[in-house]
């Protein structure tokens, strides 16, 4: 029996089809017999009792150019969705939380995916620190004398952003770089948000794993290796994917996180490995779908929403 699916996601007329997971979950759901409805966070309302989007039933196709057909602009109630994808990209800024609040009200009748209640009390570079002996050596702060004592202590670190994304904003400070106060000034003129420094790890020379979990349950893998001269392994800053095996140190940190994840409604889940350190935990709108499924020939799609199906059937 169909479902009725609504995508909370940025402009999907906009989406790489050859990479996006939102649009690869969309076209799974079609596939499936499903009906789906889409709109952008800044279409969501709450309205007098209820909560509503505006947005457009659509149609998706694999065709770069035309890979999406909107039907009637509509405002909807989505109390009468079956499930809610939560997929806006971060930053993971007051907009976003606000969305997650609305969410809620919604979600003892329909199944929002990621639950947003957790999505908002596990962000990824936080949710690690509920593991300290799977991560590198880790601090989180404002304090400018905080992370000045951090970087003395482990001379080279990668300081970046708490609420950032995409490799946006990434630094590698070496014993010798003395700009750890510039660049603090430039965060603290941006946002009041701490800063977040880890340890370097050498190792994401050889690359940075991404490892997806559904429902707690490793699903597959690829490693993104930096192009030449840069630090960060973001694809869309270069980033070179490849295929990957899981390894036991991989299987150890998945066995750790795993149960929590499932146990806070965490279905699909993105977790960053370098050198076999856990550095983040990725459930706000985590990537990577197509490219295991390209190297592995496995349906990371059909998994999930065989979950999600599963988890609709039980409510």
């Amino acid at each position: 029996m169909g479902l009725k699916v609504a995508f909370q996601m940025d402009p999907i007329e906009a989406v790489d089809i050859d990479a996006d997971s939102s649009f690869r979950l969309a076209e799974e759901a079609q596939a499936r017999g499903h009906d789906l409805f889409y709109y952008r966070p800044d279409q969501l309302a709450y309205h007098e009792g209820h909560v509503t989007a505006r947005g457009w039933p659509i149609t998706v196709r694999r065709e770069k150019g035309n890979h999406v057909e909107l039907g009637p602009r509509t405002e909807i109630n989505l109390a009468d969705q079956d499930i809610v994808w939560l997929r806006q990209d971060p930053p993971f800024d007051m907009g976003y939380i606000t969305t997650t609040h609305i969410l809620d009200l919604i979600h003892s009748e329909t199944l929002v995916v990621n639950n947003p209640f957790w999505v908002r009390n596990c962000p990824e570079k936080l949710l690690v620190l509920d593991f300290p002996d799977l991560t590198p050596p880790t601090t989180i702060a404002r304090d400018l004398d905080t992370l000045k004592a951090f970087q003395a202590t482990h001379g080279d670190i990668i300081l970046k952003p708490l609420y950032g994304n995409g490799g946006a904003g990434v630094f590698r400070l070496t014993p010798e770089d003395r700009n750890l106060n510039a660049l603090y000034e430039l965060f603290a003129s941006i946002n009041r948000e701490p800063l977040i420094a880890q340890k370097f790890l050498p190792d994401v020379s050889a690359g940075d794993k991404r490892i997806i979990l559904v429902d707690g349950v490793p699903a597959g893998a690829i490693n993104r290796i930096p192009a030449a001269g840069e630090t960060r392994s973001n694809m869309h800053v270069g980033g070179r994917p490849e295929t990957s095996a899981l390894t036991g140190r991989d299987r150890e940190i998945c066995a750790r996180i795993g149960p929590l994840l499932k146990e806070k409604g965490q279905v699909f889940v993105g977790i960053d490995v370098i050198g076999g350190w856990l550095t983040e935990i990725n459930v706000t709108s985590p990537t990577g779908i197509q490219e295991v499924e390209c190297f592995d020939g496995v349906n990371i799609a059909a998994r999930i929403w065989e979950v999600v199906e599963a988890k609709c059937a039980t409510r």
